[in-house]
């Protein structure tokens, strides 16, 4: 689309939920009428705060789905299920998910992500949606599928853009926002036409992702073929707490004994099953076994935490908060900032090129760690720990993929302290971990092997992005 000129009377620009000095999304032209989605559904709501929490490991529970589970490809992603009871499923008057639903992220950095259900994924039909999410169900004038392929497409991704408002500097969208969508007019026989054209793309599409394997897993591979150890040691340490864990199978209920000299390892008293099963120690054992430092050893610096940032609506400085943290990547968003005055006085929480940042509170999240390949000024919060290693001594690359690997990351499970969701990860304990004490020229052998590996992910990722453009496309053309 073109530079766009127009002009607006200055009584416009209150008619909107905040002041809004942005150039607004204005609709392509259309050989069909546009008309408010709302008028074609049978179903728009979102769902209730679940009460008492949710539980991630009861499977004999309704499920309740959020914004985590709406992948990005417009699949549901069921690698963690949360769970809610049978009781205030039953009592719910809203929220609960029939298949064929339509699902968006109404809130957060997630806002707009939209999935498609499939209860044939489900080990339950008892399913709802929380707070953050809404159910669209298109009614007898629209083909669902089609309704579907529409939220995907930049003509419906630009209106919830233009829609999103600001709330504590978080976007969002209201149910009234999402009742303003519009969607153009097309007979439903031609939507028919539309899905059929689709579907072979969204095969392929299909077989494309079948290809695509887990990131950790594959870094968790080179290392094993590296150091010697079986690749599945990860499944035989199971899940735990923290983010490097949750590739994993599910524990189960393990009874073992432990002599009471092994108490004393590590820096505090630990009574922990985590510190002292089998398969920790393991693990510990194997790591002893190698010649190694302690991260202490190569740092710049000590690690510390980012600071409570002050926010500013109209700041310029981003803040980097644990939902950055992609553990492969770090999505700086433009939502939540702070001034320079902030930045310059909170030198503790500013972020530079080449740091290593690591999530060090809350369950599940605990444990991703990124490294900062950007030069811009950033900030972190008071829940993210900044390491900063000198590159003479060490890769920054290596240690990163080492803390994604199960010898690096079982160290973070074995370390945290607390309980439930008020697990931290303090400074003390990161200096302590043990990383190999390799030569430079051997890390980056190591990390151009799993570069290599990663790279072909890469790829496929493009294919299934060019994939994807062609049903935009498909849709556009139908609507010139």
């Amino acid at each position: 689309m073109g530079l766009t000129t127009f002009t607006i009377d200055f009584a416009e620009l209150k008619s909107n939920d905040s002041l809004r000095l942005w150039v607004p999304f204005i609709l392509p032209d259309s050989k069909y009428k546009y008309e408010k989605i709302i008028n074609f559904l049978s179903l728009c709501e979102s769902g209730s705060r679940p009460k008492g929490g949710i539980n991630d490991e009861d499977e004999g529970e309704a499920i309740s789905l959020g914004g985590e589970q709406i992948g990005v490809d417009g699949n549901l992603d069921l690698s963690k299920i949360p769970y809610v009871s049978f009781d205030f499923y039953d009592n719910s008057t809203k929220g609960k998910v029939q298949d064929n639903d339509i699902l968006i992220c109404k809130d957060g950095a997630l806002t707009g992500k939209t999935c498609w259900v499939e209860f044939s994924l489900f080990p339950s039909s008892q399913v709802m949606v929380n707070e953050h999410v809404y159910i669209v169900r298109g009614n007898s004038e629209i083909n669902q599928k089609f309704l579907f392929y529409y939220t995907k497409t930049d003509l419906f991704q630009s209106q919830i853009k233009d829609l999103a408002y600001k709330k504590k500097a978080q976007p969002g969208l209201n149910l009234d926002h999402l009742k303003k969508i519009k969607i153009p007019l097309i007979p439903k026989s031609e939507q028919a036409k539309i899905v059929a054209q689709i579907e072979p793309i969204e095969n392929r599409i299909k077989e494309l992702k079948d290809e695509i394997e887990n990131p950790q897993e594959i870094i968790n591979m080179v290392f094993a073929k590296e150091f010697g150890f079986n690749e599945n040691l990860f499944n035989e340490f199971g899940k735990g707490m923290t983010a490097g864990t949750q590739i994993a199978q599910d524990r189960g209920l393990r009874v073992f004994k432990t002599d009471f000299s092994e108490l004393s390892r590590g820096n505090i008293l630990r009574f922990s099953t985590r510190f002292h099963n089998p398969p920790t120690k393991k693990i510990m054992s194997f790591l002893d076994s190698l010649d190694t430092l302690q991260v202490k050893d190569i740092l710049l610096e000590p690690v510390h935490r980012g600071a409570s940032p002050k926010y500013k609506p109209d700041g310029d400085v981003p803040v980097v908060k644990t939902g950055h943290l992609k553990n492969g990547s770090i999505e700086i968003t433009q939502e939540e900032f702070v001034d320079s005055d902030f930045y310059n006085s909170s030198v503790r929480s500013q972020i530079k090129n080449g740091d290593i940042l690591i999530a060090s509170t809350g369950k599940v999240s605990l444990g991703k760690i990124d490294l900062l390949e950007e030069e811009q000024d950033l900030v972190a919060d008071s829940h993210v720990s900044i390491i900063r290693i000198d590159d003479n001594k060490y890769s920054r690359q290596f240690f990163t993929y080492f803390f994604r690997c199960i010898l690096g990351y079982f160290q973070i499970e074995r370390d945290f302290t607390g309980a439930t969701n008020q697990i931290e990860l303090y400074a003390d304990e990161i200096s302590n971990f043990q990383i190999p004490n390799i030569p430079l020229k051997a890390q980056q052998k190591i990390v151009d092997e799993v570069k290599s590996e990663l790279d072909k992910q890469e790829a496929i990722k493009k294919k299934i992005e060019k994939e994807r453009n062609k049903i935009d496309e498909i849709i556009k053309k139908a609507i010139k």
